[in-house]
């Protein structure tokens, strides 16, 4: 159960956190800069949760647009475990009670196939657009992406679990493809790379 009766404590006014752990470090450790990434990427997840929201064609692919949504729903849960994990240094040893499961990344997989298979192979790299839900995925591709660096930047530094990274590689991946698979569902189309040639 969590109680916060006040949001600010006055504890960081020096550029100081406290971890999960109780450890004390500065604000811009390299933990602190993976677990944050990851909250960003958490807020991402809720304003392409909002342009599904407020998709207009939504009554004509409820069903597509629902379950994305619940799907997208249980991933936010999933980052603020891993947010959690991250912010705990002894994750690795199974400290953590909040942690990336590996079933998490299974399941990441089966679903990112299973809208993979209804989608034609690519033939040019695909840039950021497909209408205001596609790019809000590919807005959350690349946010991750960024998570990703970080938490490889961390691991470099200090032990973490092969999970974590895992489910962040296959995240990205996962944006990818809702992102065409939005685009194909509603039929806006996408925006495709031009190799230009110098004349």
């Amino acid at each position: 159960m969590v109680y916060i009766s006040k949001v600010y404590t006055k504890f960081g006014d020096e550029g100081q956190t406290m971890l999960a752990s109780g450890a004390t470090v500065a604000k811009d450790a390299l933990r602190v800069h993976a677990y944050g990434d990851v909250d960003e990427l958490n807020a991402t997840l809720g304003l392409l949760r909002l342009e599904i929201a407020r998709e207009p064609r939504r009554g004509a692919h409820e069903r597509f647009l629902s379950d994305l949504d619940l799907a997208l729903a249980r991933i936010q849960q999933e980052l603020f475990d891993l947010g959690a994990e991250l912010a705990e240094p002894g994750a690795v040893d199974g400290a953590a009670p909040l942690h990336i499961k590996e079933a998490s990344i299974l399941r990441l997989e089966a679903e990112l196939d299973a809208l993979n298979d209804h989608l034609d192979p690519l033939r040019s790299f695909i840039l950021p657009g497909g209408g205001p839900v596609g790019a809000a995925a590919h807005l959350a591709r690349t946010v991750c992406r960024r998570a990703e660096r970080q938490v490889v930047t961390l691991r470099r530094a200090e032990p973490i679990r092969g999970e974590a990274l895992r489910y962040l590689n296959r995240l990205s991946d996962y944006f990818f493809v809702i992102a065409r698979a939005v685009a194909h569902q509603l039929g806006d189309p996408e925006v495709l790379w031009e190799q230009r040639r110098a004349t």
